[in-house]
């Protein structure tokens, strides 16, 4: 049995949470921001996947993934489909690293990520989140009786 007590978990997973949800505020804002030509920029990255199509479209997104999953992240709200997103982003991300040669040194900050990303999918935001609160208010509900 762990040493760590429950609420120190649910606890650290919020401190998580809100800082790197925080600087994913930060790092996709500007890119939301950014308008179409560094969309199309950004968006370019995809084709390292063979998708050459729609870059503005690409770019756009990865700056939502970005910012809506910082946002979601740090509320704890469908904080799974955010991190699939967040994490899909990161793939991207890491690609154009090894596609531009900048090897894994070029790339660690998205694979980090993308590691953070998984870990968090399979261990959940914990009990201060909204996901959590909406999933007990479930079940406290009453049944409806017709």
């Amino acid at each position: 049995m762990s040493d760590i007590q429950p609420n120190r978990i649910d606890t650290g997973l919020l401190i998580l949470r809100i800082g790197l949800g925080g600087m994913f505020l930060f790092h996709g804002l500007p890119k939301i921001w950014g308008g179409p030509e560094r969309w199309a920029k950004i968006g370019a990255a995809i084709g390292n996947f063979g998708i050459h199509s729609y870059p503005e479209f690409w770019g756009f997104m990865a700056g939502m993934a970005e910012f809506g999953g910082g946002l979601c992240l740090i509320a704890g709200f469908a904080f799974r489909p955010a991190l699939v997103l967040m994490m899909i982003t990161m793939t991207v991300a890491a690609s154009s690293h090894f596609a531009r040669g900048q090897g894994l040194g070029g790339a660690s900050h998205a694979v980090e990520n993308g590691i953070v990303f998984f870990s968090l999918i399979l261990v959940g935001p914990g009990k201060h989140s909204l996901d959590w609160w909406i999933k007990s208010r479930r079940k406290s509900a009453p049944a409806n009786i017709t």
